[in-house]
């Protein structure tokens, strides 16, 4: 009997499948538990106090971005130009003044 368990052991696929499986599916029911324990701690610390959260009305917010799309549904986008700013080395305005004068003489 004890010559059949170390021939058990000896074999390779007990000695290194086994183990390796069992790491993989309970590294997996690990992970789980410490991700929710993320998660649940993500959730408390995302409430918001009654004060704030009266102060801070989600209503409006839609009807903000209603407006905010009423006026860009007005804007000329044809005559749009992209000006690129300038460089932090750059002096901002006198680089400025040379896109100005580009843009009036362009037109």
């Amino acid at each position: 009997m004890w010559n059949q368990l170390r021939k058990l052991f000896n074999n390779r696929t007990v000695k290194y499948g086994v183990p390796m499986l069992l790491l993989v599916v309970g590294g997996s029911f690990g992970l789980r538990e410490f991700t929710q324990i993320r998660y649940d701690a993500q959730k408390i610390r995302k409430k918001l106090d009654p004060s704030l959260e009266a102060r801070v009305n989600t209503q409006n917010q839609t009807v903000i971005l209603q407006e905010e799309y009423e006026k860009l549904k007005d804007v000329n986008l044809k005559n749009w130009r992209n000006i690129r700013g300038p460089r932090p080395w750059e002096d901002s305005k006198e680089y400025q003044e040379q896109q100005r004068s580009r843009l009036n003489k362009g037109t």
